[in-house]
């Protein structure tokens, strides 16, 4: 059985996308170049409705690249996934 996650409201669901430690070349990186945060949205809701009822939409679709702060959002495990 295949779970899913779907996010509600204005929410969207990230995948981290882990940084290299090394190039293609097998130079070692420092950690700190490879620190940046970011992931690639998998799941988007439609968006939230405002008070007069008008849908405002999500401003990223499945499949974009996204920078993620370092304390921001919620950490979900889904398999041997990280979210």
């Amino acid at each position: 059985m295949a779970k899913r996650l779907v996010p509600l409201l204005n929410r969207v669901l990230v995948e981290k996308i882990i940084s290299p430690s090394k190039t293609n070349a097998g130079i070692l990186l420092p950690e700190k170049s490879t620190k940046l945060n970011s992931g690639k949205v998998v799941a988007v809701d439609h968006g939230v409705r405002d008070k007069e009822g008008k849908l405002i939409p999500v401003t990223v679709k499945e499949g974009d690249t996204v920078l993620l702060p370092d304390y921001g959002g919620t950490e979900v495990k889904l398999g041997d996934k990280d979210y």
